[in-house]
């Protein structure tokens, strides 16, 4: 049976990539498909840490028993707003790490399908468009749609996300 996970993304040919590894706005081509190598099986403490560290009380993450008793999912969720962080935080490493200026909005936020302690969740992203600043002439705006998929390849969250990012330096 073949693996659910995408092959990591190719290695980055040399040219202007920054030295942390974030691609200058120069480098994104709309249409590319980035399948990121990170992957992360999720956890109990994962959930119970988020939803502590945002004072999020809500059952629904933290309480088994209320889980086991009352929904219809029998055991905690993760955390929707943890899933999302997650899903974006694995593409960093292969697109704005060093790079990016700010996030500048996500959109069209959809979680699919429930995330349970113990999903491996993996991540690509599709790099929708791009235009340069209007006001910076040292940056510019990307569009990036980010996808997590579960050990299964089940999709459980994707987003846009416009990105600022750095030009590539002169010389």
């Amino acid at each position: 049976m073949p693996s659910p996970f995408p092959a990591p993304a190719a290695p980055w040919q040399p040219g202007t990539r920054h030295p942390r590894g974030g691609r200058y706005f120069e480098d994104f081509k709309a249409g590319e498909l980035i399948r990121h190598g990170l992957v992360r099986t999720v956890t109990q403490m994962d959930n119970m840490l988020f939803s502590n560290m945002t004072l999020n009380p809500q059952p629904l993450h933290i309480d088994a028993a209320f889980c086991a008793e009352e929904t219809e999912w029998g055991r905690p969720l993760m955390n929707s707003l943890f899933t999302l962080g997650l899903m974006i935080g694995i593409s960093v490493s292969d697109t704005t790490v060093g790079t990016t200026i700010a996030n500048l909005g996500m959109s069209e936020v959809k979680f699919p399908a429930p995330v349970f302690e113990g999903d491996t969740i993996h991540v690509t992203t599709e790099v929708l468009g791009k235009r340069e600043s209007k006001s910076r002439p040292d940056a510019g705006i990307v569009e990036l749609h980010h996808r997590a998929y579960n050990q299964d390849g089940v999709l459980v969250a994707e987003c846009r996300r416009q990105a600022f990012m750095r030009r590539a330096p002169a010389g």
